[in-house]
């Protein structure tokens, strides 16, 4: 078993959008992804369960990985949430026009 820990960068947190792009991430490897906000333990392979989660900007989380590629599961959702899940986070709210 592996663990890291990284930040959510995406300004609406992990919403049905990120979320899906997560859980697409986590899919592709075999070992078990687990994401722990405060106390609480989230399956990451399922968009349900990272949805309901309600992870805001600015949380906090530790990435735990088990099972025969988790050093690579662990490196690909790390890098997945740290670059805000294809959301790009280059714009503040101020900057989009409504």
């Amino acid at each position: 078993m592996v663990s890291g820990e990284v930040t959510v960068v995406n300004e609406s947190g992990l919403h049905l959008r990120p979320a899906g792009v997560l859980t697409q991430t986590c899919i592709k490897y075999k070992s078990n992804i687990y994401l722990f906000n405060g106390d609480r333990k989230i399956v990451a392979k399922s968009v349900l369960n990272v949805m309901a989660a309600g992870v805001q900007q600015g949380a906090h989380l530790r990435v735990e990985c088990d099972g025969p590629d988790e050093a690579e599961a662990l490196q690909a959702v790390i890098d997945a949430i740290s670059s805000g899940l294809g959301e790009g986070t280059e714009y503040s709210s101020q900057d989009r026009v409504f």
